[in-house]
């Protein structure tokens, strides 16, 4: 049969992703990006230490993002993202810009890190009070909750698991009853989930709609801020960050009743 008609694929755009090397939801990521755009992955290399403080510096060092970023350039990619929140806020809003210049000078493209989108979104949200779920040990979210104060908006609750591996496996069910307890009814502006290696695609709109609020999450600010690189947009039902028509929360009938709080 003659296929010569069908013209080969689609053109794609191409969006590079440096992760480190026990990053494990590369499907995930997969899941806020529209057709047209392609996601070009590499791993920072293995180091045998638990996820902590130190890993964060080791997977966010110049000399590693610079090597990562130069193998993506055979494919050319348009915009570099650095998936790993830990790694990009352990050096504060000064170490997260340096992080982001390594990377554009070694490829010469645009490039965002998981932190910095984080900061990103909070503005494009306009949230000044943020909730925390976290995967990390006491110290690592401690970290981030400096580094959301160094950017301006205010930590009103927070709640992490502890865990130094296997961050992964960790199923919907636990990230939905951290979320539970690190909100309290009209003490914050937005929920956000750390860690590119928790699950959080299709924890987001359940959370959104029983807290009514935005919840963002670390992959999903990722995406976004790149594709936004693009002049396009990440897809995902019901996520306020995604769809501005979602970030007006419905009034529900019980909320009309007199003496609703």
């Amino acid at each position: 049969m003659d296929v010569s008609f069908l013209g080969g694929p689609r053109p794609q755009r191409g969006i590079g992703v440096v992760a480190p090397f026990d990053f494990a939801l590369d499907r995930e990521l997969w899941r806020w990006v529209p057709d047209e755009v392609s996601l070009h992955l590499t791993r920072t290399p293995f180091v045998p230490v638990e996820v902590g403080l130190d890993l964060a510096r080791l997977v966010s060092e110049h000399r590693t993002l610079g090597a990562a970023v130069r193998a993506l350039t055979a494919v050319v990619p348009e915009v570099v993202a650095y998936a790993c929140a830990s790694g990009s806020f352990v050096g504060g809003i000064a170490g997260e810009r340096a992080m982001c210049a390594a990377m554009s000078r070694a490829g010469a493209l645009p490039a965002v890190t998981t932190s910095g989108a984080l900061l990103e979104a909070l503005t494009e949200l306009r949230v000044r009070r943020v909730a925390l779920v976290t995967p990390y040990t006491v110290s690592v979210t401690r970290a981030l909750e400096e580094y959301v104060a160094e950017g301006g908006v205010r930590v009103t609750g927070c709640a992490f698991m502890g865990l130094t591996r296997h961050i992964w496996q960790v199923p919907y069910r636990d990230v939905v009853a951290m979320a539970r307890r690190a909100t309290r009814p009209g003490a914050a502006d937005a929920l956000f989930i750390s860690c590119t290696n928790l699950p959080t695609y299709d924890a987001i709109p359940q959370l959104e709609a029983e807290l009514r609020m935005p919840v963002l999450s670390a992959n999903q600010v990722t995406m976004w801020a790149a594709l936004r690189r693009l002049g396009t947009r990440a897809v995902g039902p019901y996520q306020a960050l995604l769809d501005p028509a979602a970030r007006e929360r419905p009034v529900l009938p019980e909320e009309t009743q007199e003496g609703w709080t």
